[in-house]
């Protein structure tokens, strides 16, 4: 088996390992690492569908993470895929309304990142005593809300390693903002910003490319790496998920092996779809990846004209991870259908950084064919959830209604009856108040916790731990920063 190599999006000819991208989370010169090419599942599909959760992500990994060794990979899995999720399969799949919903929020944190971050600690570790790193590794992460949490779950108290996240202050919600806020762990550091998630991003991302600041990181004793998507520890264990979906369906007699299938995700950042992509390009038929967004609809504008304009206003929704303008894994997207050219990427995400925005060519758009864009409006995300909820029982969050409004009108814009599986992200108790609002039962007079209380008798569905371990928890992270003043609160974190 050959080993993947990975390099930069943006020209760095620089070959590293898996294990070195995963330290490393963003290349040099700002691009983000990609595999020299895309390994093929070797098994068959049919035989993949025999095997649990743990066993079809050392397949999918395994190929991807190739300088691991099968000890060490197994090592990984076992430990990330654990009792911490609250059923017995990893990613159970429901059937309701039409499509088939894979609920990738049964984690510590209730959301889908918990999916690869249960996981990219161990990895991170594993590829520290690989490479003989000797200095603690810092992870450092902007959140749209999700991956923050989950990141901080991950790395808690973690040997070797240290985290500090960055969120929107007054961009996520209240459990959200309260999950992170009350994170124990001494090695643990959450910040708000007064800004987007956009403004965190760029912050981040701008402390990952000062040559200073790592110097003066390195003569203290410690090194970056992200937990981001950007960072393809982060993204390989996403595209298990995706294999594992339309194995479960091939198991069950749903689709016959080689059968196309349809797969939606809410995408704000792009990495979970850009996993769906991979996984088709290891082997997995799917026939359209269809890109729901919210009113940020940058990625919507993008797939219908070829161009990418993040120059508008910043509209904060009811699926706050998804209030996000400048969707970075785009840019792996860009670069493969730019025929892996690295200069062609680097001139339009120069052009991104400069004027706000960029144009693909006609040729590149042929190669988006198997994409399909769409939106969905405030409204028609809270009808998403009322109507599911009232014609099945089925409840779902604002992110996941988002991609099952977008759904129904690609069906109607389409006709196409192709099975499809929508990405559940997060359970509907991390977003109370407006899933209550959403089966018109809002009340601004009590706390999301109330409110939770209230959903639970509503919908019949248990409250998970996630959320009444938090009710009551010390706030033990109250640090709020301008935006422009990131790399101060590094250095006060980790520095003191």
């Amino acid at each position: 088996m050959a080993e993947i190599l990975y390099s930069s999006t943006r020209g760095d000819k620089t070959k590293v390992t898996a294990s070195q991208a995963i330290l490393r989370g963003l290349a040099a010169d700002g691009g983000l690492f990609v595999p020299d090419h895309i390994p093929h599942l070797e098994k068959s599909l049919s035989e993949i569908s025999k095997m649990d959760y743990k066993d079809t992500a050392y397949e999918v990994m395994k190929l991807l993470l190739s300088d691991y060794t099968e000890e060490e990979l197994r090592y990984c899995i076992d430990h990330a895929y654990d009792s911490k999720f609250d059923t017995e399969e990893m990613a159970p799949m429901t059937e309701a309304g039409g499509a088939y919903y894979l609920e990738l929020y049964h984690g510590k944190t209730i959301a889908f990142k918990d999916m690869a971050l249960s996981i990219l600690p161990y990895l991170m570790t594993t590829a520290a005593k690989k490479n003989n790193i000797k200095n603690e590794i810092v992870i450092l992460t902007a959140t749209s809300g999700d991956t923050g949490k989950a990141a901080l779950a991950g790395f808690a108290d973690v040997p070797g390693t240290r985290i500090v996240v960055f969120y929107p202050k007054h961009g996520v919600s209240p459990i959200q903002e309260r999950q992170m806020v009350t994170q124990e762990g001494d090695n643990t550091c959450v910040v708000g910003i007064e800004g987007n998630f956009d403004d965190a991003q760029t912050g981040v991302k701008k402390i990952f490319t000062d040559p200073a600041f790592a110097k003066e990181l390195d003569e203290k004793g410690f090194q970056f790496s992200s937990a981001n998507s950007i960072n393809i520890g982060r993204l390989v264990p996403q595209i298990v998920y995706y294999v594992y979906s339309y194995t479960r369906l091939l198991k069950e007699g749903r689709i016959a092996e080689g059968d196309e299938i349809n797969v939606v995700v809410p995408t704000g950042n792009f990495g979970n779809i850009l996993a769906a992509y991979y996984a088709g390009k290891m082997g997995i038929p799917i026939k359209t990846f269809i890109c729901a967004s919210n009113s940020n609809k940058v990625l919507y504008d993008f797939f219908g004209t070829g161009t990418y304009d993040k120059n508008r206003d910043f509209v904060v929704t009811s699926s706050p991870s998804m209030d996000i303008l400048i969707s970075s894994n785009l840019e792996r997207l860009i670069y493969h259908i730019a025929g892996d050219d690295a200069s062609v990427d680097a001139a339009y995400m120069k052009k991104l950084s400069e004027e706000g925005k960029y144009e693909i060519t006609p040729a590149m758009r042929e190669k988006l064919s198997c994409f399909y864009g769409g939106y969905a409006t405030e409204d028609e995300t809270k009808e998403a959830i009322r109507i599911l909820f009232d014609n099945t029982g089925y409840l779902i969050d604002t992110h996941t209604a988002v991609a099952s409004s977008v759904y129904s009108k690609y069906v109607k814009d389409t006709n196409d009856k192709t099975v499809t599986v929508i990405a559940s992200t997060a359970s509907p108790y991390k977003f109370t108040r407006s899933v209550m609002e959403a089966l018109s039962q809002g009340d601004d007079s009590v706390d999301d916790f109330v409110l939770a209380d209230r959903l639970c008798k509503v919908s019949g569905v248990e409250i998970p731990e996630a959320v009444t371990s938090i009710r009551d928890a010390k706030i033990r992270h109250d640090k709020v920063v301008e935006k422009d003043a990131l790399a101060d609160a590094v250095r006060e974190f980790l520095f003191k």
